[in-house]
């Protein structure tokens, strides 16, 4: 009996520290540690290099960072060798003295560089410079008094013989050379506007406030053509948010703005015109009116009078492609694009010269290239392989071959991880990046070299100089330095993968775990969520590396998931969400299930949860969805009954009309299966994803007497900036620290 009772009294306390686990300000000190502001090129380094290209395509610069500060570097194409930009040390002394105050060589802050020969111009401390590289002469550029340029309300035809501009809301010329006005359209008003755009953002004050004044036309090359939009917000529908946060008003500030909600006709249409320059008079096309979330893009051809118009049905299931001759007032169908699970991200790129069009379609099952011949109409598939094309870089006409990046061709490689391949016109692929890495491409003017960071998550980044045409490397620039902090416990993410749901495709995670990570402890396991579908969950490259790191530190495994239903691979694999995104966690339990079975540190039983946005949603649909498997959940700006959205998001992945399906996704009509701890945040003029279903979810949880906590950050908008995302991160932590590490927080820690 009292071996018995030892054994018991052993098992308590092991189950004690199991779960009450302290955290310490030293926790938290190392957490602060690894976010942005503390951690990048200042305790790791060249995660990632942007170069900046000359003007006079010479050749580039580029910031080389280490410990010791920052070094300003350059390679010059007929060099190709790696130099420094300046003297650090001469310049430092010259801006010293010029400034009047101390400037370190090691942390110098120049902009806007260019060099021509010896001549290096740049910008500093609000001040522009030239630097002689020979003799170091250095002068200020004094702003001379610029000529009139034109404004965002007017527009100069390519002859620069004709401005066009609007006037009491329809569209007006006036010839340079003569100064006479003539107008074009006569029946635009208010609602009904001529030559202007719909803008994500036109917040007006007040229940009568007006528009934000935008402006647009589209000339023709040859300068005969205008195309523009009407944008009619006669019968459309807005949306409201109250402004609490202006310190000297003490009643709310009423903000609208246009935006239409899925199944919604009450929406801004935009209407396509066209105006013949020589007659003055509008043309008539036959393209369609269309809601805000779809409109006509105008592409000109150079042969006169002629252009390409692309645009989308409502529904997203048709796309077209379509040849307009306003000379013969004449339209073709030149590509018809169908679908049964919504097309999402059609590219195309026209090649007049060689009378192509360049697109990518799913058509096959896989997003691949497709070339359309202009003069015998027919569409033939360029690339035929199971692999997934994430973007035409750019086409090289006269050599006819296509440069475009891809993802999951290589055998063993990684489906997330792309590469840059290019194809000629007869349909010859080389694959230009053959490293088993991720690349990240950037092209120069001339497309004659690019800059390729290449990593994983695992592998530290490789910044070099490639060219274009062979793929070879010419030098390296710079490569990833994170000594430091490995040195200090820190390892990288750990990636993953499993079986899906559907029991045949692979699926792919990484997971974070802390610095000060035990294996003989059980950790809570944090879902970081974003199921898209749009996008991308797993973390590719290795600037990624500090994302989950800092919630980490705080005694938690944190993963990122991407399950069936996401972007970047198959047609058959992102068809899983479609119409059916209350299904799209299914993937994220069964990994980490996976996980905790191959991990004895990973407790299944301690779940979180946190996103933002559409990951909101997914948060708020894990506690109300999975509520015996996720325990504790944040969910920031989230859009949680898509009928409250805006209506381009739901319905190209959740169908168009509306039905019953939008209901039975709602967190909203769901609330009452709430068990676990729930934190919804939002900003209160938040204009892109409304607030208000984050309101009525919280009034949905109380009419179901679920407990629950609610923070409202008055003065943000869709992201949160400054002093209000540290406040949001703290309670974001803290909520994770207090219920599912079960143990106190601690609020007042050091930032910095």
């Amino acid at each position: 009996m009292k071996q018995f009772q030892k054994i018991l009294f052993l098992l308590c306390i092991t189950s004690f520290t199991t779960h009450a686990q302290k955290v310490t300000k030293e926790d938290y000190k190392r957490a602060v540690s690894f976010t942005y502001q503390n951690l990048i090129n200042k305790r790791v380094f060249n995660l990632q290099t942007n170069v900046n290209w000359f003007k006079n395509g010479t050749g580039f610069w580029f910031i080389d960072y280490n410990k010791e500060g920052k070094n300003y570097k350059t390679v010059d194409f007929k060099k190709k060798k790696v130099a420094a930009l300046f003297n650090h040390q001469k310049l430092a002394e010259i801006l010293s003295e010029k400034l009047d105050q101390k400037i370190e060589a090691s942390n110098l802050s120049l902009s806007n560089i260019e060099k021509e020969d010896d001549i290096l111009t740049f910008s500093t401390n609000g001040k522009q410079f030239t630097l002689n590289l020979t003799s170091y002469q250095i002068d200020e550029k004094i702003k001379k008094s610029e000529e009139k340029k034109e404004t965002n309300f007017e527009s100069t035809s390519p002859d620069k013989k004709w401005i066009a501009y609007t006037k009491n809301y329809n569209l007006f010329i006036k010839s340079v050379e003569t100064d006479k006005e003539y107008q074009l359209s006569f029946d635009g008003k208010v609602g009904y506007e001529y030559a202007t755009w719909y803008g994500w953002a036109d917040m007006m004050e007040g229940e009568n406030g007006e528009r934000p004044k935008n402006f647009y036309v589209n000339w023709s090359p040859d300068s005969k053509f205008i195309a523009a939009n009407i944008v009619d917000t006669r019968n459309a529908e807005k949306m409201y948010l109250l402004d609490w946060s202006i310190d000297s008003l003490y009643k709310p500030k009423l903000l609208s703005y246009y935006r239409g909600s899925p199944g919604d006709s009450t929406m801004v249409k935009g209407i396509p015109v066209f105006f013949n320059v020589d007659t003055k008079k509008e043309i008539k096309t036959n393209l369609p009116t269309q809601t805000h979330i779809n409109t006509v893009f105008v592409q000109w051809l150079n042969n006169s009078g002629k252009f390409l118009a692309n645009y989308l049905e409502r529904g997203f299931l048709n796309e077209y492609v379509k040849l307009i001759d306003l000379n013969t007032n004449s339209e073709e169908i030149l590509i018809h694009e169908k679908d049964t699970i919504g097309i999402d991200n059609f590219q195309f790129r026209l090649t007049e010269n060689q009378d192509k069009i360049i697109y990518l379609s799913e058509k096959s099952g896989w997003r691949q290239i497709y070339i359309f011949d202009l003069k015998t109409k027919k569409s033939t598939r360029l690339t035929s392989d199971t692999y997934h094309i994430n973007n035409i870089e750019f086409v090289d006409e006269k050599k006819k071959q296509i440069y475009f990046l891809a993802s999951g061709k290589e055998e063993k490689n990684n489906p997330y991880h792309q590469q840059l391949y290019k194809v000629s016109f007869n349909g010859k692929e080389r694959l230009l990046t053959p490293e088993n890495l991720h690349h990240n491409i950037s092209f120069s003017k001339d497309k004659k070299y690019f800059v390729d960071n290449m990593s994983t998550i695992e592998i530290p980044t490789k910044i070099v100089l490639r060219e274009t045409k062979t793929g070879k490397i010419i030098t390296e620039l710079t490569s990833a330095d994170v000594s430091e902090i490995a040195e200090n416990g820190w390892s990288a993410p750990e990636p993953f993968s499993l079986t899906a749901k559907d029991n045949k495709t692979t699926i792919y995670g990484a997971f974070w775990i802390p610095t000060n990570f035990d294996a003989t402890k059980k950790y809570p396991i944090i879902d970081a969520t974003y199921t898209g579908p749009h996008t991308q969950r797993f973390p590719k490259s290795f600037n990624l590396i500090y994302t989950e790191q800092a919630l980490a530190e705080l005694g938690f495994i944190v993963v990122r998931i991407d399950g069936l239903g996401t972007a970047g691979r198959s047609k058959a694999f992102r068809s899983h969400s479609y119409l059916n995104m209350q299904n799209n966690l299914e993937d994220h339990v069964l990994a980490i299930k996976h996980l905790a079975q191959k991990y004895n540190f990973i407790d299944a039983n301690r779940v979180g949860i946190y996103g933002h946005s559409a990951g909101g949603y997914d948060t708020g649909r894990a506690m109300v969805g999975f509520p015996d498997f996720y325990k504790v959940g944040v969910a920031s700006s989230g859009d949680h009954d898509f009928r409250m959205e805006k209506a381009w998001w739901p319905e190209m992945y959740m169908g168009w009309p509306v039905d019953e399906r939008y209901h039975k996704a709602s967190n909203i009509t769901n609330a009452a299966n709430l068990k676990g701890k729930l934190l919804l945040v939002h900003g209160g003029i938040d204009e892109n994803v409304n607030p208000s279903a984050t309101f009525k979810f919280a009034e949905a949880l109380i009419k179901a007497d679920k407990e629950f906590d609610l923070l409202i950050i008055p003065s943000q908008r869709h992201g949160y900036n400054g002093k209000y995302r540290q406040y949001f991160t703290k309670k974001k932590w803290n909520y994770f620290v207090e219920y599912l590490l079960e143990t106190k927080p601690i609020w007042n820690f050091n930032w910095n």
